[in-house]
């Protein structure tokens, strides 16, 4: 039986992760501003907790109320915003304002480093703990992406991953970046990989990105996975 704690969880690859991430047996919190549905029949206790990443002090303390002293085996922070205009032609970086800019640097990559600072007590009582931080290759060197918050907070992501990595190298919790490329989330998760591949053959399904962190899950915390990069076929120059 595992504790995770999902943040991002009501909808597209967060919900993903909730449907197909833990087992029978588990329990599950989920962490977003929209309620998500944690009412299904497969044996998972899922409690959702109502917070905004963006205002960090009241999300930190959400998390932190609704986990309370449990162990924690698993944290995925999959949080992720961007640009009203993000990749689109009417991206233009001088009409975006310092306020979007701040709340998207804040929500990817800031609010990750409160929700584990917030939890790292409930990680070490683990027996294997991992922390999975949900990158992008926007945030990969030369990536061809004109997205200056979207990228630089994603940039910034990896980076904090690899110092979360030696800070807690010696306590054996474990700490992963995935950077996925497009994702397929126009299909719900529970239709089936075949279904997303028809629909977006050239795009990642969400079902891949389950099966990858179910692996990392699965190893033992003698192994450190430390950055996995995933473009989707379609994505170029990464």
């Amino acid at each position: 039986m595992k504790n995770l704690l999902i943040t991002g969880g009501s909808r597209g690859l967060g919900a993903a992760f909730s449907a197909g991430v833990p087992d029978a047996g588990d329990h599950v919190w989920l962490v977003s501003r929209s309620q998500p549905d944690t009412n299904t029949v497969d044996g998972i206790s899922r409690k959702w907790v109502a917070a905004d990443l963006s205002d960090i002090e009241a999300a930190a303390a959400a998390v932190r109320t609704a986990v309370g002293d449990a162990v924690l085996d698993v944290l995925i922070y999959n949080a992720g915003i961007w640009e009203g205009t993000a990749f689109s032609s009417r991206y233009d970086f001088e009409q975006i304002s310092l306020m979007e800019t701040q709340r998207i640097i804040t929500v990817n990559m800031t609010a990750a480093i409160a929700t584990v600072q917030v939890l790292l007590p409930n990680l070490r009582r683990s027996a294997n703990p991992k922390i999975i931080l949900i990158g992008s290759i926007n945030g990969m060197d030369n990536n061809g992406a004109a997205e200056v918050a979207y990228n630089a907070s994603k940039f910034g992501l990896r980076g904090v991953a690899q110092a979360l990595r030696e800070n807690l190298r010696m306590q054996g919790v474990g700490v992963t970046c995935i950077n996925p490329g497009t994702i397929s989330t126009e299909v719900a998760y529970e239709a089936g990989l075949e279904a997303a591949l028809r629909a977006a053959p050239e795009q990642i399904p969400m079902q891949d990105l389950v099966a990858l962190v179910r692996c990392v899950v699965s190893l033992s915390r003698g192994s450190s996975v430390k950055e996995i990069d995933m473009p989707a076929m379609a994505d170029r120059g990464v």
